[in-house]
C-alpha cells in the first residue's frame, strides 16, 4: 500500500490519491512501463486541457509505480504542484526536470520561466514572521560527528539503528495535532511518522485521524539508492505546521507540529540516515 502524503489545501490529493488506490487493480493489465507511458499521455492532456485535479491523479499513480519516471514526469508535477500553490515542490520538481533533461529539452525554457514566476510569488507572500521570512533550510548531513554520541545513548549495535531510533524520538516529539496548545501523551497525535528499515529501504508508516476521527494508516517504501541526502524543510505560520520535503522529488514528506527547531533536527537526521544506509558496508 501507497503512502497518502496529505497537508493542508491538499485535499483534492487526498481524494484523488484513495481514488487511484481503489482502481489500482485495473492498472495492471499493462506492464509498468506501457502503463507509464499511458499515465503520462493521460497526465499531459488533462494539463493542457487545465484539468488540474485530473493531472493530480494520473501523477499520484505515476509516482505508486516502481519503475523509472521520465523526466516530463516531473515537469508536469511542477505544473500541477504550481497551479495548487505549493511553490516549494513545484520548484524542486521543475529542478529535477531541468537537471535531467537537459538544455534541449522540450520545456526547458518553459520551466527555468516557471521557477522565476514561483520565486517572485514566493517573495511577495512573504510576511513580518520569522518563520515565514527564513528561506526553506537544506540540511548537508555530512560531518555531523554525534553518530557515536547517538549510539551509547540508545544502545544501538550500528549508526542507522541509532539514527532510526533518534529520528522516531523526533517524530514522536513533533507529530502534528489540530490544537497544539494541548498536548497529551496519552492521546496519538492527528497527524504522525514511524521509520523503520528493511535492507536497503526505509519503511516510512503514516497515521492520520480521519473526520470521523478513526486513525488511518498507510506505509511506503523508500529505496535510498540514488537518493540525495540534503534534506529541505521549512515552517508555515499561516497553516500551523513545519514539513519536511522528501528528497527523491521535492513533495511534503513529513507534516509536523510549528517548530522549526525540531523541523530541522528531523530534516539532518533523516539525511544522515539516508547518507548512512547508502555507504558500502
Amino acid at each position: 500500500m501507497s503512502l497518502t502524503k496529505i497537508g493542508s489545501g491538499r485535499g483534492w490529493v487526498l481524494g484523488l490519491a484513495m481514488a487511484a488506490a481503489l482502481l489500482g487493480g485495473q492498472a495492471h493489465a499493462l506492464a509498468p512501463e506501457h502503463e507509464v507511458t499511458r499515465l503520462m499521455l493521460a497526465t499531459e492532456k488533462a494539463v493542457g486541457d487545465e484539468r488540474w485535479g485530473e493531472a493530480g491523479e494520473f501523477l499520484n499513480r505515476l509516482q505508486s509505480l516502481q519503475v523509472e519516471k521520465p523526466a516530463e514526469y516531473y515537469y508536469y508535477r511542477g505544473r500541477v504542484m504550481a497551479n495548487a500553490g505549493h511553490h516549494n515542490e513545484a520548484r524542486a520538481a521543475l529542478e529535477n526536470y531541468v537537471s535531467m533533461a537537459g538544455s534541449d529539452s522540450r520545456f526547458y525554457r518553459e520551466s527555468l520561466l516557471l521557477i522565476t514566476e514561483i520565486e517572485k510569488s514566493q517573495r511577495s507572500q512573504q510576511t513580518t514572521t520569522t518563520a515565514e521570512k527564513a528561506p526553506v533550510a537544506v540540511i548537508e548531513p555530512a560531518g555531523r560527528g554525534n553518530t557515536a554520541q547517538l549510539r551509547r545513548r540508545y544502545g544501538a549495535r550500528t549508526d542507522t539503528e541509532a539514527l532510526t531510533s533518534h529520528l522516531n524520538n523526533l517524530l514522536e516529539a513533533a507529530a502534528w495535532r489540530q490544537d497544539q496548545r494541548i498536548v497529551r501523551l496519552d492521546t496519538p497525535a492527528d497527524h504522525s511518522f514511524k521509520v523503520t528499515v528493511q535492507g536497503n529501504e526505509l519503511r516510512i508508516r503514516e497515521a492520520e485521524r480521519d473526520s470521523q476521527g478513526r486513525m488511518v494508516i498507510a506505509t511506503e517504501g523508500m529505496p535510498v539508492f540514488g537518493v540525495n541526502p540534503m534534506v529541505k524543510w521549512d515552517c508555515e505560520e499561516a497553516n500551523n505546521a513545519c514539513w519536511v520535503y522528501d528528497p527523491r522529488d521535492g513533495s511534503r514528506l513529513f507534516r509536523l507540529s510549528l517548530d522549526g527547531n525540531r523541523a530541522s533536527e528531523i530534516a539532518a537526521t533523516l539525511g544522515e540516515l539516508i547518507r548512512t544506509m547508502q555507504a558500502p558496508r
